[in-house]
């Protein structure tokens, strides 16, 4: 399914509802909505890690991401559109809810 990259009007109002009451917010970092959750230790990180996983497959939808000890860094973007849909923001609040 081709989804349509947002224009910049509507990435900000996205990304103000997404980041609504957020401690820590998604950014826009390089094209791309970023964002570094922080766990208690590895084990929890790589947990989170697991269920986001099983989301993304879920909605075929991969996140860019990397670990390291607690620290779980996302990046998201829909490479077929050329940059960020509201697929994107979908899974970021998924994965914002896996992170609770």
């Amino acid at each position: 399914m081709n989804r349509p990259k947002l224009d910049s009007e509507a990435l900000q109002q996205a990304l103000s509802q997404l980041n609504s009451g957020a401690r820590d917010p998604w950014l826009l970092v390089e094209g791309k909505l970023h964002k570094a959750f922080t766990f208690q230790d590895f084990v929890q990180a790589f947990g989170f890690m697991t269920g986001g996983a099983l989301v993304a497959e879920s909605m075929n939808h991969h996140p860019e991401w990397c670990n390291v000890y607690n620290r779980v860094t996302v990046d998201l973007r829909t490479h077929d559109a050329g940059g960020i849909t509201d697929l994107d923001f979908a899974l970021a609040r998924r994965l914002d809810e896996l992170a609770r």
